[in-house]
């Protein structure tokens, strides 16, 4: 969708993975289930998982977080770099890892390591706060909501995700989101503080809603929005709550969930939502992310290309019969006929032909605001869907050059509208005996251009 408003994130990052295997036997030395054939799933977590959503609703989004030099930020890295910006801040130890193992889908046991925690914040890091429209504050208590603390005051983010070791929201919050465990015991925490404990009745919804609204004007908050799970979300601005429920009950896992709702309501309210409307569209964006299997299922392919085969892997396989590689690139936001007139004559001079693709926001900085009219996501499953098309990669930059470095294609192809001197790739080509070709386009076809007659009626 264009025109989504750009999101800073700041919070702590880890790194979830899942060992996921079945289990129908106990080990002969103790009672414990024997989870046999483990297959591993990598991807992000914390305010990572939360950044990495929003970009891929395509979204700009900076994630402002602490990252050391370990193996453990290094994965993390290769996963977020194509989607976001990174801006990293010095911890002490090491990037907080959390390892699930599940046996039939259900988590057996959790393994947690890491201990790494920031210490200051930078310059860049307040840099990128100063000018940013919408902040998401994801505290998981590890430093980093706390070191940016004064920047945060001064600009009080859209919504906050708490975290029992994080610190407080900051006084003017829009809105804040805890779960319901934590809602309570927040509250607990501060009728401590003011010594006036409440007694609760047994109504479970009556008592969401006395903590929701303590926790308003505990805060100086403008709104809290209790996540309920299956039940939805409870929302409190101080008094008459209201209640957002789910429009279908889904069992499947819940990780990320918290993640999901925060990452969606603070897009909406960037995107100029009201209170209220934010919350019901993150009800339902995380009632569909449990649905489609929770952070497991939502990111089984966690970098680029959203769809379709791995670029990398399609290449070996060609390569290793003695094929050609072909590649082709461009921004491709309205495909027409001369994009496929172009990706089909491309596909016919080799054995494969792999797309490589400019982000939402390398599109955005060539093509100006409103640019790209479809996001990332779609445009690589319409890419993916052509017949002559066998991958698609991503690239951020304002030019492929990186990506071809890594794909190293035999053939690099550009439409005939680019003359010689507008081909910065064919020297890179030549650096591992590859060739840069030109071939003809379709005279007048454009998405410029499309995008000119639908706005002037067809005209």
């Amino acid at each position: 969708m264009a025109g989504k408003a750009p999101l800073v994130v700041v919070g702590d990052a880890l790194l979830d993975r899942d060992l996921t295997g079945h289990a129908d036997r106990l080990a002969p030395d103790a009672p414990v289930p024997v989870v046999a054939d483990c297959a591993e799933r990598v991807r992000p977590g914390g305010a990572a998982l939360a950044a990495y959503l929003a970009a891929r609703d395509g979204r700009d989004v900076t994630l402002v977080t602490g990252l050391d030099d370990g193996p453990a930020a290094r994965e993390l890295r290769r996963l977020l770099e194509p989607w976001l910006t990174l801006v990293a801040l010095p911890m002490s130890g090491g990037l907080p890892e959390k390892t699930r193992v599940l046996a039939q889908g259900r988590p057996v046991v959790r393994l947690d390591r890491g201990s790494g925690r920031v210490h200051r914040a930078t310059a860049q890091a307040r840099a990128a706060l100063g000018p940013a429209s919408a902040v998401l504050v994801s505290d998981y208590g590890r430093g980093t909501a706390d070191a940016l603390r004064p920047e945060l005051r001064a600009r009080p983010p859209v919504v906050w995700d708490p975290h029992p070791r994080g610190g407080p929201p900051v006084p003017g919050t829009r809105l804040v989101s805890p779960s319901r465990s934590e809602s309570r015991l927040f509250t607990a925490e501060s009728e401590e503080d003011e010594g006036s404990p409440a007694g609760h009745d047994g109504n479970e919804l009556r008592t969401v809603a006395h903590e929701a609204a303590t926790l308003v004007r505990h805060w100086r908050a403008a709104a809290v929005a209790v996540t309920l799970g299956a039940r939805g979300a409870l929302l409190s601005y101080g008094e008459h709550p209201l209640l957002v429920p789910v429009t279908a009950a889904h069992h499947g896992d819940p990780c990320g969930a918290g993640d999901r709702f925060a990452a969606t309501a603070a897009g909406l309210l960037a995107d100029g939502a009201l209170v209220g409307e934010a919350v019901e569209g993150a009800v339902t964006a995380a009632t569909a992310f449990v649905a489609a299997g929770g952070a497991g299922g939502v990111l089984d392919t966690p970098h680029p290309p959203p769809f379709g085969d791995d670029p990398a892997d399609l290449i070996a396989r060609v390569r290793a019969t003695g094929g050609t590689v072909v590649a082709a690139g461009g921004c491709f936001d309205l495909l027409h006929a001369g994009h496929v007139g172009l990706l089909q004559a491309a596909r016919r001079i080799g054995d494969c032909l792999v797309v490589c693709v400019n982000s939402d926001s390398s599109v955005r900085r060539r093509k100006g605001e409103g640019r790209p009219v479809n996001p990332l996501p779609d445009r690589v499953r319409v890419l993916n869907a052509l017949a002559c098309v066998d991958a698609v990669a991503v690239f951020d930059e304002d030019t492929p050059e990186r990506l071809l470095a890594e794909l190293r294609p035999d053939v690099w192809v550009k439409g005939g509208d680019y003359a010689g001197a507008d081909l910065p790739e064919a020297a890179l080509l030549q650096e591992w005996g590859g060739q840069a070709v030109l071939l003809p386009y379709l005279d007048g076809r454009s998405s410029t251009a499309l995008m000119a007659r639908a706005a002037g009626g067809g005209r």
